[in-house]
């Protein structure tokens, strides 16, 4: 019998990012129609946002979304367990430990990238959840923050989620700094070191390891050739096509879609199952709005759904609009 979490772990070799705003329900279920090998993940939802807030809509995914993990923020281990907990009915396949998001303070306190200061604190916390997840508990951290010095950092970090029970790490390969940039550019300013993280795994042979930050599609086998896993996240939204439409070759599977239109068509059923469950079409289709990058056809794609969407519309009216975009894209794509 195969152990559950070896499944993910499998799937692990490719994921998308968690990311805030972006990777909801609807963008995750868009995504799996393009590859259904890779490892999804759903924006941050803190603790105590688990324990006291709307959980049912917070947590709400379909099944079709699986292999899915649910991120969670937060640094009391008593708050993570009972929210680890309260979130195991909902089945997801992982939960993940958020060490990297570059915001010092949420609610309840100190969360995200701040944690790499304090990594015993961290270790005390994936403990609580591991006691209380039936499904496997990651990390995703930062190589470092501020002025520590991630040679040193990152690897006495990495050896304390190993003692703590955890095997699978993502390693954004940029500092934070906590003080004087903003979250957006914490994504963009600090340089990569991919070579440090690349020694991590040789340095961890046993855990499993992906890297993530600043990568294209072109990144990915090569990266491969190193790490267990790579972690995609900006590149994923913008150009869902380019990074998932041919993913499945790397489990060796049949990519489920012939191309960027055919999976427009495959998501359509999804998108009227959602329409009639009182969604509104710009909350979805904000997340295809790169489907065609760099194709013909593009720019009509996104003005079509950019400008209509944000209307009153019933669902007939929605998926019409939708229609009319794919259209467009057709007439452009045979006329190049």
């Amino acid at each position: 019998m195969v152990n559950p979490s070896d499944s993910v772990t499998r799937a692990a070799r490719l994921s998308v990012a968690p990311m805030m705003d972006w990777t909801d329900r609807f963008c995750r279920g868009f995504h799996r129609v393009m590859s259904r090998q890779a490892l999804l993940y759903t924006e941050m939802v803190t603790a105590p946002a688990i324990i006291h807030g709307p959980r049912a809509r917070l947590l709400r995914k379909d099944v079709a979304e699986h292999p899915v993990a649910l991120q969670i923020g937060g640094s009391d281990p008593a708050e993570l367990a009972r929210a680890t907990a309260l979130a195991a009915p909902f089945g997801y396949d992982e939960i993940n430990l958020n060490v990297g998001c570059p915001s010092d303070r949420v609610q309840s306190g100190c969360f995200g990238a701040v944690l790499m200061k304090t990594p015993e604190r961290v270790a005390d916390c994936v403990r609580a959840m591991i006691a209380e997840s039936p499904v496997e508990v990651t990390v995703k951290c930062r190589i470092g923050v501020d002025e520590q010095n991630p040679e040193g950092v990152l690897p006495d970090f990495l050896a304390r989620m190993r003692d703590a029970g955890v095997r699978r790490i993502t390693i954004h390969a940029r500092k934070a700094w906590l003080e004087g940039l903003s979250p957006k550019d914490n994504r963009e300013i600090p340089p990569l070191d991919y070579p440090l993280v690349h020694r991590m795994k040789a340095q961890f042979p046993d855990l499993h390891l992906s890297i993530n930050g600043g990568l294209t599609a072109d990144h990915i086998p090569e990266q491969l050739q190193i790490m267990d896993g790579v972690m995609v996240g900006r590149a994923a939204y913008h150009q869902p096509w380019d990074i998932l439409g041919s993913a499945d070759r790397l489990w060796n599977a049949a990519p489920p879609c012939a191309g960027p239109a055919d999976a427009a068509l495959a998501t359509r059923p999804l998108i009227a199952a959602w329409l009639d469950d009182g969604a509104r079409i710009h909350q979805i289709t904000r997340h295809m709005l790169g489907l065609f990058h760099g194709r013909p056809g593009a720019r009509l794609w996104r003005r079509t759904l950019s400008e209509g969407a944000h209307k009153a519309l019933t669902p007939a009216q929605g998926l019409a609009l939708y229609d009319a975009a794919l259209d467009q894209v057709r007439e452009a794509t045979e006329a190049a």
